[in-house]
């Protein structure tokens, strides 16, 4: 997969035709509940999100890999102000393209009874 120097320059199309050409299988299996089953079914999604969220960002908090499995902790917020949501996604692996992924997420609170960060 080629490596993007500045991926925030793309459109959100552009961002959308990379995942499709490089990054997820034809036959990608979906396991959230709340994802509708099938690639271009996730990607309808994105596009969706880019529409009401045109501000939306994505940080990789932390990542981890072990034989076909990779994790990512990130941090999504809508708008730059937001504190949106942690997640966790679980993306199985095969011949560098994603082919099963797996979700779950929790609202960033705006108070926290520790003081540790959720990040």
């Amino acid at each position: 997969m080629e490596i993007l120097e500045d991926i925030k320059d793309l459109k959100p199309q552009q961002r959308i035709d990379i995942l499709r050409d490089e990054c997820y299988w034809v036959n990608f299996i979906e396991h959230s509940p709340h994802i509708s089953d099938g690639r271009e079914r996730l990607f309808r999604l994105f596009q969706n999100q880019y529409k009401e969220y045109p501000e939306l960002s994505i940080s990789i908090k932390r990542s981890a890999s072990e034989g076909d499995l990779v994790w990512l902790h990130l941090h999504v917020k809508c708008t730059p102000d937001s504190r949106r949501a942690a997640l966790i996604h679980i993306f199985r692996m095969k011949d560098s393209m994603v082919v099963a992924h797996w979700g779950v997420g929790q609202p960033v609170h705006e108070k926290s009874k520790n003081n540790n960060t959720m990040f």
